[in-house]
């Protein structure tokens, strides 16, 4: 059996790692005046390149929140946590990549082809949360 709360944790961490060093790098680009970041032409990018950073951040918290909650509410069952495993990656993977992507090019200030993901994404990360809280309230009313 899949360890759900293990899988989390580790992804959490070391996803919290890629986006932090993200927003480092991001703070270089601003830190060193990178045209291809600041120039007002450029917003675009940076608006998406900061979403990207910022929702994977908050994601990686969640995921590391989620696998402490698997922790300790052993009465989770699988049958509950496979979805709700599978939506949270999902999430994890389309919303800051869609953001990501939809900076790399775009067009007249108006975000890329990439930007596409983001609302499956969001999708995702909804039906994945209302899993977790239906999951955690029958936890409750079981004991």
């Amino acid at each position: 059996m899949i360890d759900y709360a293990q899988r989390h944790v580790r992804f959490g961490w070391w996803s919290l790692l890629v986006f932090a060093t993200a927003g480092l790098v991001l703070e270089t680009l601003h830190g060193f005046k990178v045209r291809a970041y600041l120039d007002v032409s450029n917003e675009t990018r940076r608006l998406m390149w900061t979403l990207a950073h910022a929702h994977g951040t908050l994601l990686a918290v969640v995921h590391v929140i989620f696998g402490l909650t698997v922790r300790g509410a052993r009465d989770l069952s699988g049958r509950d946590l496979r979805p709700i495993s599978s939506a949270l990656m999902g999430a994890s993977v389309l919303l800051p990549g869609g953001f990501f992507l939809g900076g790399i090019a775009f067009y007249s200030g108006d975000p890329g082809f990439g930007i596409l993901l983001v609302p499956f994404g969001a999708v995702l990360l909804l039906a994945a949360v209302f899993l977790i809280a239906r999951a955690t309230g029958e936890t409750v009313v079981r004991r």
